[in-house]
């Protein structure tokens, strides 16, 4: 055999085989590649994805949380206002009160004064009777005597 022959055969060879891999091997081979290529960078995407909804859920659940911690603050507030009201409230209402039980106090007190005098005036009267009946020794009338009397307890 002649090395040119054997040479020229092996081309041959070597381009049918060159020829039947880029035809039938390399496209599968490379659609493989292709397709892993593409799932890796859909990996990479998604897991940027995730990262900003990731950060994106940590600033809304902060601002969720700043919003609800006003709330309770301003929850707080409201209430501690309305707390003060009621005690401000309670304490007009018992100056209020106190101040009618005062008020009436005082009117009972004046009254009650008012009942002893009467009560005095008529025993100063019957006492000043009594004691002109002694010094006369005599019994004066009340009923002829009523308008000595009355003007005796408008003195007293």
């Amino acid at each position: 055999m002649n090395l040119n022959a054997t040479l020229i055969a092996q081309f041959v060879v070597f381009f049918i085989l060159a020829g039947f891999t880029m035809k039938f091997v390399w496209p599968p081979l490379m659609n493989a590649l292709d397709e892993r290529a593409k799932k890796i960078a859909d990996g990479l995407a998604a897991a940027e994805r995730g990262k900003s909804d990731l950060a994106a859920a940590e600033k809304r659940a902060q601002a969720e949380l700043t919003s609800a911690q006003e709330a309770g603050q301003k929850r707080i507030g409201d209430a501690e206002k309305r707390g003060q009201s009621i005690i401000d409230e309670a304490k007009k209402t018992a100056a209020e009160e106190a101040a009618r039980i005062i008020a009436t106090a005082k009117a009972d007190a004046d009254q009650q004064v008012t009942q002893v005098r009467e009560a005095l005036r008529d025993q100063v009267a019957t006492l000043a009777v009594k004691g002109a009946e002694q010094i006369l020794k005599r019994e004066v009338n009340a009923a002829a005597h009523a308008d000595l009397l009355k003007q005796l307890k408008a003195e007293l």
